[in-house]
């Protein structure tokens, strides 16, 4: 049985800002929906490729190697301050910034933090019947949320001032993909 809670607290997850959303919603502004949509199917695969292995082997993992977790938010870190940083100097060179790409939104949601939560936390156990529901359920909430930030960067391009608008948003998602970055390394010095 699918549950208020989970669908409750796995949507305010996928909707709060965070390195995937961002990549959606500046691809909504830089391609329109269509862009956004063919974006979708490496969303997913990020997603079931974090969220599988570490729903079956992460609570042991954990366990057995304490550091586990906090290489993995090590790595989504490192890897959303690149992404923050390639994001403002595409800008610096005179360009409205590069094409978002399958490859970068695949290797952002795999090192996506949210997917350590989803499937330690809100998913319930793979040996459960439930798992498969939920897991399905899941996906269609992934892609519904994708249209949303993909729908909010399409408004950014409506009248004549699209493209200061899309340079100002791709400004202020490089800052807060670094801000992001930075938490979870102050997060990690912390923990």
């Amino acid at each position: 049985m699918i549950t208020l809670a989970f669908v409750s607290g796995a949507l305010a997850l996928l909707l709060a800002p965070g390195p995937t959303n961002t990549l959606m919603g500046l691809a909504g502004a830089q391609g329109g929906l269509s862009r956004v949509i063919r974006l979708i199917p490496a969303e997913l695969a990020g997603y079931a490729t974090a969220i599988l292995p570490l729903s079956f082997l992460g609570a042991a993992l954990l366990q057995a190697i304490p550091g586990f977790g906090l290489v993995l938010k090590g790595a989504a870190a490192i890897w959303i301050a690149v992404l923050a940083i390639k994001l403002w100097r595409s800008l610096s060179t005179g360009g409205k910034g590069k094409e978002i790409s399958a490859r970068r939104v695949f290797i952002t949601t795999c090192l996506n933090p949210k997917a350590l939560v989803f499937s330690l936390v809100l998913l319930p156990s793979p040996q459960t019947e439930g798992f498969v529901p939920h897991l399905a359920l899941f996906a269609v909430m992934v892609i519904g949320v994708a249209l949303v930030w993909g729908g909010l960067g399409v408004m950014t391009q409506i009248s004549a001032a699209g493209t200061k608008r899309l340079m100002i948003l791709q400004r202020v998602a490089s800052a807060w993909l670094m801000f992001v970055s930075v938490s979870l390394l102050v997060n990690i010095s912390l923990g």
